[in-house]
């Protein structure tokens, strides 16, 4: 593995403009398989939504299910507006001269309305997504600063919210689902923030809280699991069953995809990359434990190494960004403290990457987040180091690639989560398409 496999992306993720190919993921799972039994009209509008329009022949052949199948399927679909009869393109140049284009089912996008808000000590985003998986609006604001009383950080969603539909000139009514992501511990079935570095107290019902206040359904999810939801609808995670995506900013996050679903553990404290110990008895981590991984790698963690490394003042919270892009400039410059200070962080995030493989051997790493800015964290050497510390046997290493989004793509995956939760109430419940 070396610098060539490694590309910075950008692309109409990071600008938060709708892909034109569908969203979601791209291998949805056979009906009766172990991987899901959602009912087969599901699975069809999944397919759909997915690849942006199908013909009925497709569909059948992606799923391996009978056309007739299909055919009472898409019918149900189309009856109760979830599906639309659309001239499909034609696929090659040879077939666009042969009679009748065919005649393909895509996604109604005015079926439903979602949103998805993300929470940070720098910058809180929202995003409003049609039913198709298209962005209706979004925006972004300063963040919260600081930790703050359960109903504070109720407060800022619902402002958030509020604002993010006025741009859109609808209101809460129209809405079905709100997704929120934040930093933390977050038990996303329970609906309980168990803690996070944005409240004050642990083990808050802030899903229930939502719920009170905004008069609509909630899912709530670690903003790790809600950025690599993002990939997994939008992103280069799409077409790949089993990834995972390693953030760095003020935290060190995992969201691991297995199998196109999202792991979150039994209690939902799985994939915490930050919190595996790297040393034992080491650096102070925020999580109130020593030798964290995020202890070594994140922004307070560098901050701190820049305070006592070069007699710097301490910086907390926002003041500490000031101080790393400082202490970037200064690595740059040939510094040789600056520069030891980037280099042990990214030795620590090697190991971490390299346990990442050898435990869940993914096809693809994406590394992403703010501090994605530093190449010094995925430098050759790093990566030359992660490559030496995983398994190594007579087959590929795992695909490295670097992501620099802005703020608005954790949002969207937060509007992911609640567009997923609203696909299954409407389409995996028996039922619910006679009161759709």
């Amino acid at each position: 593995m070396n610098g060539e496999e490694i590309g910075v992306k950008g692309s109409a993720l990071a600008s938060g403009v709708t892909p034109r190919t569908g969203c979601g993921p791209l291998h949805p799972a056979r009906p009766g398989s172990e991987d899901d039994c959602a009912p087969l009209r599901q699975q069809i509008f999944e397919s759909v939504r997915a690849e942006g329009t199908l013909s009925r022949a497709e569909i059948a052949r992606i799923l391996g299910v009978s056309a007739g199948s299909v055919s009472a399927a898409t019918t149900e679909l189309l009856a109760a507006g979830y599906l639309t009869e659309v001239t499909d393109p034609p696929r090659d140049a040879e077939a666009s001269g042969r009679g009748r284009p065919p005649v393909a089912l895509a996604v109604e996008p005015s079926i439903g309305l979602v949103a998805g808000i993300k929470i940070g000590e720098a910058a809180n985003s929202a995003v409003l997504l049609d039913f198709a998986g298209g962005t209706v609006a979004q925006l972004t604001d300063e963040g919260t600063g600081r930790a703050l009383p359960p109903e504070e950080l109720v407060t800022v969603v619902a402002r958030m919210l509020d604002a993010v539909l006025a741009q859109a000139g609808r209101c809460r009514t129209d809405l079905h689902v709100l997704g929120l992501g934040l930093p933390g511990f977050v038990d996303s079935d329970g609906g309980h923030v168990l803690w996070s570095s944005l409240l004050d107290r642990g083990n808050v019902p802030l899903r229930d809280m939502l719920h009170r206040r905004l008069g609509m359904p909630v899912v709530i999810d670690n903003d790790a699991n809600a950025l690599t939801l993002a990939e997994l609808w939008f992103g280069d995670g799409r077409g790949v069953g089993t990834f995972a995506v390693v953030t760095i900013e003020h935290g060190v996050g995992l969201g691991l995809v297995l199998n196109n679903r999202v792991f979150r553990g039994a209690r939902g404290l799985g994939t915490e990359l930050g919190h595996t110990k790297v040393q034992l008895d080491g650096a102070l981590c925020r999580c109130g434990q020593r030798g964290c991984l995020e202890a070594y790698v994140a922004d307070y963690a560098l901050a701190r190494e820049a305070s006592t490394a070069l007699d710097w003042p301490a910086a907390d919270g926002l003041v500490s960004s000031r101080m790393l892009s400082r202490l970037y400039d200064d690595a740059k410059a040939g510094n040789a403290a600056a520069r030891s200070i980037f280099r042990r962080a990214g030795r620590f995030l090697a190991l971490g990457l390299a346990n990442v493989v050898n435990l869940f051997d993914p096809e693809l790493i994406i590394l992403s987040g703010e501090r994605m800015e530093y190449d010094y964290l995925y430098a050759d050497e790093v990566l030359n180091e992660m490559a030496s510390a995983a398994i190594r046997v007579d087959r590929p290493a795992p695909r490295v690639e670097i992501h620099v989004w802005g703020d608005l793509i954790w949002a969207r995956g937060a509007a992911a989560l609640a567009l997923g939760q609203l696909t299954a109430t409407r389409l995996g419940t028996p039922g619910a398409l006679a009161g759709a």
